[in-house]
């Protein structure tokens, strides 16, 4: 694999710490609610679109970023929901919302900046 320039190092730190914030609020909002057995189902269950895209975020496969970002929609439509309906929620539901959004567009500056893969 090619080493990767200077933006493109830049852009995919972006996205794996705009990941690692999905992945924290995720975890933090079903933790206060306790924890035992069930809450980790739940936790398993919620980032299972992100821990399936893990390893090729993290080997930089332009093909993983793809699909990634539909990955995306389950966090923003929960961060709407949650926005909007359930005023206890708000302060969560919009870092979700925005961590959902600021992971997508890095998703997106990531391909637009990495080469494509010649076959």
């Amino acid at each position: 694999m090619n080493a990767l320039t200077t933006q493109q190092a830049n852009t995919r730190r972006l996205v794996l710490l705009c990941w690692t914030a999905l992945f924290a609020l995720v975890c933090a909002r079903q933790l206060q609610q306790g924890f035992s057995a069930l809450t980790i189902m739940w936790i398993v269950l919620f980032s299972l679109p992100l821990l399936l895209c893990l390893r090729g975020l993290l080997r930089g496969n332009r093909y993983t970023y793809k699909w990634a970002s539909m990955c995306v929609l389950p966090y923003f439509v929960v961060g709407i929901t949650e926005g909007v309906a359930n005023a206890s929620l708000r302060s969560w539901a919009l870092l979700m919302l925005a961590a959902s959004l600021l992971w997508f567009f890095a998703m997106l500056a990531f391909l637009r900046v990495s080469p494509a893969q010649a076959r």
